[in-house]
């Protein structure tokens, strides 16, 4: 079994939340270990070369699980061919299939599917209705019992279980004093969760085989539900804010809600949840999950490119195209460096616009550049570990400083002094 790769720490002033720990595939969620980063393809699943193409795209932008929808024959026989796809291509990361309606129908009826899934997702607000629902929802659990899977109960307020939220609402209006409908829905969630749960338990699955996510849309619906479950409950949790919507907005939403509650210790797993442009990255929401985690200071993915505002001292777009082309560049270069130099995203470099604060943050990365601003003499010092290295001049410092930043690179973790530390 292995953690999801990391370097640093948690290092939030909350103490993290005790969860049972749960191997998926070999990622090990909860039970102290970094937060995953996961997502989900778009495509569907039946088109083997497209899904394939997707998941090699999210795993290599550091996806560390990825979601497939299962939700038809065709989708369940194709779910072999893209592993084994996969493992061809050298990618090993595990896939979870996402059921809904006739799961318990598709894992019987596929068992290679059953086999090569890491994980299954459940949601108990469709596994079944009235007389169907505890049947159809062990037959799921079962299978996970059988082939030695985790299953994440998968608990979302579009389909949530409205015979339970029905009860709830019932109950509610009897009491004296009685609750909002907001707040009757949210124990609902909440209790979804839990009894499906406790369900699984009686059934036999262990609690190192089960994963808690309670999903709303809202920023202080979601903190509120995820607060209290992580109170009721031990089991590992994911988080996710569903329908966050597109572009900022989405990604304001999903690390407004996310980050207060990892900040508080709350989170095992997290998916940010983009709704892409038309043709657009999938791999975005990836990149935005690890944003997250490092700009918090939770996970170490990539080096971090610190770069002024800009003002108007800084009328010369030069800071900003080099910093944009560093930053471009550390991407595009990740998946080979992070094999060849362990430990390069631990590295901080600054790319500053003027006098003002230039020298001074250069200083505190590892390599920095001060650009002249407006009026300035056309020359830019470079800091190495603290210490001023260089002054570039000349139409080519943008280019002379990125050559610095690759050699500063191949020095520092070329030969092992990363992984020493």
């Amino acid at each position: 079994m292995k953690a999801a790769g990391m370097t640093g720490y948690f290092s939030s002033p909350f103490p993290r939340r005790t969860s049972v720990g749960v191997s998926v595939g070999g990622v090990i969620v909860g039970g102290g270990a970094p937060v995953v980063v996961q997502s989900m393809t778009n495509t569907d699943t039946a088109d083997v070369d497209q899904t394939v193409a997707q998941v090699a795209a999210l795993h290599r932008a550091g996806s560390e699980i990825v979601r497939i929808t299962v939700d038809r024959d065709e989708s369940a026989a194709a779910v072999p061919r893209i592993h084994e796809r996969l493992l061809r291509l050298g990618i090993d990361v595990p896939l979870v299939g996402d059921f809904h309606y006739i799961g318990h129908k598709l894992l019987a009826d596929h068992p290679a599917c059953a086999e090569v899934l890491a994980k299954y997702r459940i949601n108990p607000g469709n596994v079944g209705f009235k007389e169907k629902k505890d049947r159809q929802f062990a037959a799921i659990v079962e299978m996970a019992i059988k082939y030695d899977k985790p299953v994440r109960i998968g608990v979302n307020w579009g389909s949530l279980d409205q015979e339970l939220l029905t009860r709830l609402m019932d109950d509610n209006q009897a009491k004296g004093s009685p609750l909002t409908a907001q707040e009757v829905t949210r124990e609902a969630i909440v209790q979804s969760a839990i009894l499906s749960a406790e369900m699984a338990e009686e059934i036999g699955l262990g609690r190192d085989k089960i994963i808690l996510s309670a999903k709303v849309s809202g920023v202080q619906d979601l903190i509120a539900v995820y607060t209290e479950l992580a109170t009721r409950s031990d089991h590992a949790l994911h988080l996710g804010l569903t329908e966050a919507g597109m572009g900022t907005k989405g990604i304001v939403a999903s690390s407004a809600a996310m980050g207060i509650l990892l900040q508080q210790g709350i989170g095992d797993t997290i998916r940010i949840s983009l709704t892409p442009e038309p043709n657009g990255d999938r791999t975005r929401e990836v990149q935005v999950s690890q944003e997250l985690l490092q700009t918090m200071g939770f996970r170490q993915f990539v080096p971090i490119v610190a770069a002024c505002p800009g003002c108007g001292r800084t009328t010369s777009t030069v800071f900003q195209e080099l910093a944009q082309s560093i930053q471009a560049d550390i991407r595009k270069n990740m998946p080979v460096w992070r094999e060849k130099y362990p430990g390069v995203e631990n590295l901080k470099v600054a790319v500053m616009g003027c006098i003002v604060n230039g020298p001074g943050e250069s200083k505190h990365a590892d390599i920095g550049i001060s650009l002249p601003g407006t009026g300035e003499t056309p020359t830019a010092p470079v800091f190495i570990d603290g210490k001023k290295a260089a002054t570039l001049r000349g139409p080519s410092i943008a280019q002379d400083f990125e050559k610095m930043v690759a050699d500063y690179i191949e020095q520092r973790y070329g030969h092992g002094k990363a992984a020493a530390e």
